[in-house]
Parts: structure tokens; C-alpha cells; sequence
């Protein structure tokens, strides 16, 4: 297993919410200009409130990717009936670019866990072409694997993922 894959591994990402793949393109996020997200670390709901900067690498200009934000956790890790839950979408994004570059099919819905810690993925696929998305009925029970099959988006490309859990006025402090 290699060490890129081993957090999204040890974290259920892989196998929960996406099937095994080899990253092959470099993705970073970023909330509030200085908080970069690092597989399994935790953020604090102030932090995740507004739409992070999605930064993608990759050597084709050509390339477009599609990014999902999702929630395996919703609407509680020992119950998650809900799974997943659907924060982001944007597709078209072009190679080499940022997500703002993209077309946001479904706007950011800022995460607001409730009980437990959430896990918070963002899993980004590489586009065959440039084509047309329709967002889900709802954002629940989504489904990245669907999703993908959907839109013949294949295995992803990049994942990473944070935690995140309700604050309360001791954590606060």
C-alpha cells in the first residue's frame, strides 16, 4: 500500500466512499488562506465555514476534473443513515487550475456535524471530456461510486479528508 494511500485506507475512506485507486494527480485544500487540509487531521467548524481553495496539479492543460465534497458520516458516525451526504460539487475544472475555474453543479453547504466526529472527503476525478452534470435529487444518500459510474468518471485521480465535530463552549476556550 503505498503512503499516500494508507490514511485514506486506515481513515474507511477507501472502501467506504471510494474503491481502491492510485493517486495520480496532486490536489491541496485549503481553508481560510492557511489551513491546509491533511488526511485525518481535525478542523474546527469556524475554520470549514466558508468554501476552501482547491488547488489542482497535473501536467495536462488540457484535462478537465470533477470535485466531490462529501460526508460518510452524516447524520452520526455510529448511525449513518444518511451516507453520504452531499456538500460539494464542481465540475469542468481545468488542469493545472483551482476549483473556482470550474462549473459548480452544487453549491458548498458548509459543514455543521452535530454528534461524533465526521469524516469530510474530497474526492476528485479526471474528466474524459467536458460534459454535462445534473445535480442529485438530494444530498442525501449520495453516492460517489454511483456518481462516478454515472458520468463515466472512472476510479478518482486525488482524495483527501478531514474531521470535524461539533465545537462546544469548553473547546472554544
Amino acid at each position: 500500500m503505498s503512503r499516500v494511500m494508507e490514511p485514506l485506507t486506515v481513515g474507511r475512506v477507501v472502501g467506504e466512499v471510494v474503491d481502491p485507486f492510485t493517486p495520480s494527480v496532486r490536489m491541496s485544500v485549503t481553508y481560510n488562506s492557511n489551513k491546509q487540509v491533511s488526511n485525518g487531521y481535525e478542523l474546527m467548524p469556524p475554520v470549514i465555514a466558508a468554501r476552501p481553495r482547491v488547488e489542482i496539479g497535473g501536467d495536462d492543460l488540457r484535462a478537465a476534473y470533477t470535485l466531490i465534497m462529501t460526508d460518510p458520516d452524516a447524520p452520526s458516525p455510529s448511525d449513518p443513515h444518511l451516507r453520504e451526504h452531499l456538500h460539494w460539487i464542481v465540475t469542468d475544472i481545468p488542469g493545472t487550475t483551482d476549483a473556482s475555474f470550474g462549473r459548480e453543479i452544487v453549491s458548498y453547504e458548509t459543514p455543521k456535524p452535530v454528534i461524533g466526529i465526521h469524516r469530510y472527503v474530497f474526492i476528485l476525478f479526471k474528466q474524459r471530456s467536458r460534459q454535462i452534470v445534473k445535480p442529485p435529487p438530494s444530498r442525501d444518500h449520495f453516492n460517489t461510486r454511483d456518481f462516478s459510474e454515472e458520468f463515466g468518471l472512472g476510479l478518482p485521480v486525488a482524495a483527501l479528508y478531514f474531521n470535524a465535530q461539533r465545537e462546544t463552549a469548553a473547546r472554544r476556550r
